[in-house]
């Protein structure tokens, strides 16, 4: 499932050598380059069975589900981080301070002892040593209660740690129990029938470096005792009556002891019988080992009662296995653990069984597909398995869920989401995004990249269509991760666009180009449409194709031949109707009134030597049709930005048009078709704002990135926000740009306190006395505080804080379901 760029070619070994050049002698060959490095990091979902097994709780929309903990409920008297450390720091010194006052028999702690027990203990010293600890131990106690230690572990240790280790003896009763559900078990690596093998899973240099070690441990533990370095022959003349101390057999008894103690502490902490199983028993007769001084620790002796069988490893597939299909899920699982299959199998295999598995033919057809071609059933038509190389987002195709970022612990962030992390779905995205940024603020890297793969995935996974829009320098993924790319203006590109989309209707392929060639406010679109309309169908009815880019510039500019030749074949073939439409469009040429010349202006953008060879209508190349879309194809646009930009800004609003037209026009709407723009600037028009909310009723949806919405014409930036759902403010905006997304977002509830200061007059003389003697200290007068909270409307995020308050690499990100649920404005951090 890793991602892997194309590797480099490789002569054959039995290749010959490449000649020298004449005159060079021969050099030896140097030693191999450095292998590249890779060109995606590993991918998280390595142990496939484990990423399908793992839970994804339906928290709250917009979180990424894959191993997602939800918090639990807000507490309201919860302690900032702030206190909670100052409380934490100061209870060792309190604590310090007690132990003192303690100890020096200010606080009378020691008298507790001597009116409890007889009088006859008060000459023994255990007594008293074993008190003193008592009372040590209670200090720290209550300096671990009254300072919440253990909420400060929970806190900043917990969230450092790594589960395993979370989960072991020690640590596992202090942790949280969330924490815990996917912590493996202290027993997860051995096998059932050996659980009570410490070291099993140990690699064996690494045992016996441990066992070596703590030898000499043991040894050097044992010499500091021997030399009363480590005070423990002491314990022996504590508790022993003075008429044994004089016997050697008591000082040898204890030293044997201690040395048995010493030895049992480095053969249980150095793992020698986890050495012994695996060194000496495979080189040992089992003859030998069944003798009763071995049998005891020998692994392998015969068992005393029938052995429990091993469980049965866990299926990815249980699915298929409790719809009784167990040779499918055996082939499957084959594939799975050979390391053959990857996510992407995964789902488009998933996919193929809940279609057919209502139907006993179709369920017929996959079992023998699956059984014969294994995790290569029902790939993609490209014949792709997974892209040439993945970017460091991360995916999760079984929810189709792209990770966007992290909601860092921030006060703005509601409480379900801090330190939640954030995820877009196709849900989202049939809502359209809009996101807004300056250069360099991350809009392609951190927002569309991902947004472009994660669409390509599920189109691997026949889930999807994707059309990336953009120059040709933006990085919206390799090449290769697209099935179909349009370099306009490059010669040397596969595949041509079509100008009309594919339409049938001339009038539908006439509302399209008028909405690409005339933006919003410089000429009525419908009079433009009509003259469009007048001229492709009359052409269209004569010749059975529309005009090529020559051919229309001609017609719109009122070329006499133009028209002739036209309405000679239009009389010719009796087509009355389409000759009456284009009489009135020649008579309507050269009046005030007529946009037939500002059209062709438009036209004749498209009508250069760098678009020689595009756009035809002959049949000589490869157009593309957005038509395609009922397909799930990877599609890349590349517009040609360097000297030709308005011409990209007129095929941008084309395909935005077009893909409108298209997604309108889907029988069948399974797949979740998505047009991502990388640069839509002045590509936003009034129909192009009515066109995104139609989008979602055809299972579609537009990611739109601008550099600022001083590219959208004024009237239509409020419009544009409040037609899509999801909204993406990255760092670096402007305040005006602020000011139209507060004014999205609106206002919420919030609470206002007020304090209020007035001077103290109260109590008696004593207080009074305090009072005149704390002024006079501080120099200000003792005031008394009343704080009033009230309940006032603010603006979730108000234009300044949006401007200067988002950090570099952050966003502030709305989102909305497909169902309607809204995900208030967060503070996510995309590199998190």
């Amino acid at each position: 499932m890793d991602g892997g760029g194309s590797m480099g070619f490789q002569q054959p070994a039995d290749a010959d050598p490449a000649p020298s050049p004449a005159g060079q002698v021969p050099r030896p060959a140097g030693p191999p380059p450095v292998p590249p490095r890779p060109a995606a990091p590993p991918s998280p979902h390595r142990d496939l069975v484990t990423w399908v097994h793992t839970e994804r709780p339906v928290d709250v929309p917009g979180v990424y589900r894959f191993g997602h903990v939800p918090r639990p409920p807000e507490d309201p008297d919860r302690i900032t981080n702030r206190r909670l450390l100052l409380g934490a720091l100061l209870s060792p010194v309190l604590g310090w301070v007690v132990w003192r006052l303690v100890y020096l028999d200010v606080i009378p702690a020691w008298r507790f002892l001597a009116l409890v027990s007889p009088e006859s203990w008060d000459d023994e010293e255990l007594m008293w040593d074993s008190y003193f600890w008592l009372l040590r131990l209670t200090v720290v106690a209550g300096v671990l209660y009254f300072g919440q230690w253990l909420e400060v572990y929970r806190r900043f240790v917990e969230p450092r740690v790594p589960p395993r280790v979370l989960a072991l003896p020690p640590l596992r009763r202090f942790t949280t129990p969330e924490l815990l559900r996917d912590a493996p078990s202290p027993h997860t690596a051995v096998p059932a029938h050996d659980r009570r093998r410490r070291g099993a899973d140990t690699p064996s240099p690494r045992l016996l470096v441990q066992a070596l070690l703590t030898a000499v441990l043991g040894w050097v533990v044992w010499r500091l005792m021997w030399e009363d370095t480590i005070p423990v022959w002491w314990f022996l003349e504590r508790i022993a009556p003075e008429s044994w101390l004089d016997e050697d057999l008591v000082w040898d008894s204890y030293a044997w002891l201690l040395r048995l103690t010493v030895v049992a502490g480095v053969l249980y902490f150095g793992q020698w019988l986890e050495v012994y199983r695996r060194f000496v028993e495979p080189r040992v007769p089992p003859r030998v080992l069944a003798l009763p001084p071995l049998r005891t620790f020998t692994a392998r002796r015969p068992p005393r009662r029938p052995e429990p069988p091993l469980p049965a490893p866990a299926s990815a597939w249980p699915d298929l296995r409790a719809a009784g299909a167990t040779a499918l899920a055996d082939r499957l699982d084959a594939e799975v653990r050979s390391g053959r299959m990857t996510d992407v199998d995964y789902v488009r295999i998933s996919r193929a069984w809940e279609n057919a598995r209502m139907h006993a033919e179709r369920s017929r057809v996959v079992t023998e597909t699956v059984l014969r071609q294994g995790g290569a059933s029902f790939t993609h038509p490209s014949g792709a398995r997974d892209l040439p190389a993945r970017s460091e987002a991360r995916h999760d195709l079984l929810v189709s869920q792209l990770r966007l970022g992290l909601a860092p612990d921030q006060e703005k962030n509601p409480w379900a989401y801090r330190n939640a992390a954030i995820a877009l779905d196709p849900g989202m995205l049939s809502t359209s995004l809009v996101a807004v940024g300056p250069p360099g603020s991350g809009k392609t890297r951190s927002v569309l990249r991902p947004v472009v793969e994660s669409l390509n995935l599920q189109a691997l996974c026949g889930r999807a269509a994707v059309v990336a829009v953009g120059p040709a320098e933006a990085d919206l993924g390799p090449r290769e991760a697209f099935d179909v790319v349009i370099s306009l203006g490059d010669p040397a590109s596969d595949y041509d666009f079509d100008l009309y989309g594919g339409a049938a209707d001339p009038d539908e392929a006439a509302a399209c180009l008028a909405e690409a060639l005339l933006p919003e406010g410089e000429v009525d679109s419908r009079a433009a449409r009509t003259a469009l309309g007048q001229l492709l169908g009359p052409f269209h009815a004569a010749h059975g194709r529309y005009p090529a880019v020559g051919e229309l510039r001609e017609l719109l500019d009122g070329t006499p031949d133009a028209f002739a030749a036209l309405r000679g074949v239009l009389d010719a073939a009796g087509a009355h109707q389409h000759l009456r439409d284009l009489m009135a469009r020649e008579r309507l040429h050269g009046r005030p009134e007529d946009v037939g010349p500002a059209l062709a202006d438009r036209v004749a953008l498209l009508n250069r030597p760098a678009f020689a060879g595009f756009f035809d209508v002959h049949g000589l190349s490869h157009p593309f049709s957005l038509r395609a879309l009922e397909h799930p194809l990877r599609v890349r646009i590349c517009l040609p930005a360097r000297g030709h930009a308005e011409a990209s800004r007129i095929l941008t609003r084309l395909v935005l048009a077009q893909f409108a037209a298209a997604v309108a026009a889907r029988a069948d709407r399974s797949l979740f078709a998505c047009l991502v723009v990388d640069d839509a600037a002045h590509a936003v028009t009034e129909e192009t704002v009515r066109d995104l909310q139609r989008l979602r009723s055809g299972h579609a949806g537009a990611v739109l990135a601008l550099r600022s919405l001083d590219d959208v014409p004024e009237p239509l930036r409020g419009a544009l926000l409040g037609a899509v759902g999801c909204h993406v403010a990255l760092a670096g905006i402007n305040t005006w740009d602020g000011g139209y997304f507060a004014e999205t977002w609106g206002k919420t509830w919030v609470d206002d306190p007020r304090v209020t200061r007035a001077p103290d007059h109260y109590g008696g003389s004593f207080r009074r006395s305090m009072n005149t003697l704390r002024k006079l200290v501080t120099g200000r007068a003792v005031t008394t505080e009343s704080v009033t909270v009230r309940k006032v409307e603010r603006e979730r995020w108000s234009a300044s804080e949006l401007a200067h308050s988002v950090p570099p690499g952050h966003a502030v990100v709305s989102l909305v379901t497909a169902s309607g649920e809204r995900v208030p404005p967060l503070l996510v951090d995309l590199n998190g």
